[in-house]
């Protein structure tokens, strides 16, 4: 399924872009003179496009610091003045996205938490009915292609064009090095099934952590993302929400300098024909794979009918084991990611005892 809504690039509503897009801010608004002085260094990188900041702060559990609030509106609109970038902030339901139109800031965002309730959701998008605002959409918590687009969908319903989605990672089920878990293949799903949609990466809140934050920012461009989002703060130590992910302005910028910006398309006249060779030989390899397994349904097949008639299980733990043993040595001898071997044969195996499970199934 591919979804073709009439959404804007990024240029359109930011003409002066002339790099990928860069949104960078403190996470929080603590106070007027940290928001400002945070903004006036970041002001001084040509490469930063918009400053965020948060107004509103959504937190797990009472008690923690859950922004200025409003009078956090006033000091963006003095910091759009003095500075001359655009600004934006989270909105997470509909009086905060009433008081963020009325005090005109650039860019409303809706953060994962609500992007997780159609409700929520729906009623931003009724607030936004018939305004030129621009939305960005983060993706929900857990990973929900259909969720994230039905968020998009139901903005683009209330007439918004300018649309933006922002990868910030998910909420793990198991530990992992990051705050959030990239899974990099959900991205890759709403790229396939939405093509037109911008889509820009929140290193800050993938990591967690600020020495993770170049490695999530190259992976963003090399997938092909058409920006970010970094949290930077005048002296993260002092940060009253998210201190360890964010980055001064200075920090900032040596980052932005470290990274590789990747472009779809290549000047280079040579480029594509190389390319569609190398391309016809990796179509020529998934044939090849594909009738391989092909053929290996076909001796599935057979197996399950013997272990019907011999009345034997379709599940043979032991022989399981030992297949994903000698798989995965294989795998290390060619060189080829531990990982990925055992998702493949897990998913191979899975589909193989279905298989001979409804062979057995049979009357």
């Amino acid at each position: 399924m591919t979804l073709k809504l009439d959404i804007n690039p990024i240029k359109s509503w930011l003409p002066n872009i002339d790099n990928p897009l860069l949104i960078s801010g403190p996470c929080s608004l603590e106070s007027e003179k940290q928001a400002m002085d945070t903004a006036k260094l970041l002001a001084k990188d040509k490469r930063v496009f918009v400053y965020r900041g948060g107004v509103w702060k959504p937190r797990t559990r009472p008690g923690s610091f859950e922004g200025v609030g409003s009078i956090g509106l006033k000091w963006l609109q003095q910091i759009r003045e003095e500075t001359g970038l655009p600004i934006g902030t989270e909105v997470a339901n509909a009086q905060h996205t009433e008081e963020a139109l009325k005090a005109g800031l650039d860019v409303l965002w809706i953060g994962a938490r609500s992007t997780a309730s159609p409700f929520v959701v729906q009623e931003i998008a009724d607030v936004v009915k018939g305004t030129d605002a621009v939305v960005m959409i983060k993706n929900p918590v857990n990973p929900d292609v259909q969720l994230w687009l039905g968020a998009v969908e139901r903005i683009h319903q209330a007439g918004i064009k300018n649309i933006v989605a922002i990868h910030r990672g998910f909420t793990p089920f198991r530990q992992t090095k990051y705050r959030n878990y990239p899974n990099w293949k959900t991205v890759i799903e709403i790229k396939r099934m939405m093509p037109n949609l911008p889509i820009i990466c929140d290193p800050s809140h993938i990591a967690g952590t600020r020495e993770y934050l170049y490695e999530i920012s190259q992976k963003a461009f090399d997938m092909g993302m058409e920006g970010l989002m970094l949290e930077s703060h005048i002296d993260p130590s002092c940060a009253m929400s998210d201190a360890g992910q964010q980055l001064t302005p200075a920090d900032l910028s040596r980052l932005l300098d470290r990274l590789v910006i990747r472009y779809e398309n290549a000047n280079n006249p040579d480029f594509e024909n190389q390319l569609d060779v190398l391309r016809n030989r990796i179509d020529a390899i998934d044939s090849e794979l594909l009738e391989i397994l092909s053929s290996r349904v076909d001796i599935v097949k057979k197996i399950g009918q013997y272990k019907k008639d011999n009345n034997v299980t379709a599940l043979q733990i032991n022989r399981w084991t030992k297949l994903m043993e000698d798989r995965v040595g294989l795998g290390k001898k060619l060189d080829l990611n531990e990982t990925f071997v055992k998702i493949i044969f897990q998913l191979i195996h899975e589909d193989s005892v279905r298989m001979q499970t409804e062979i057995m199934d049979e009357e």
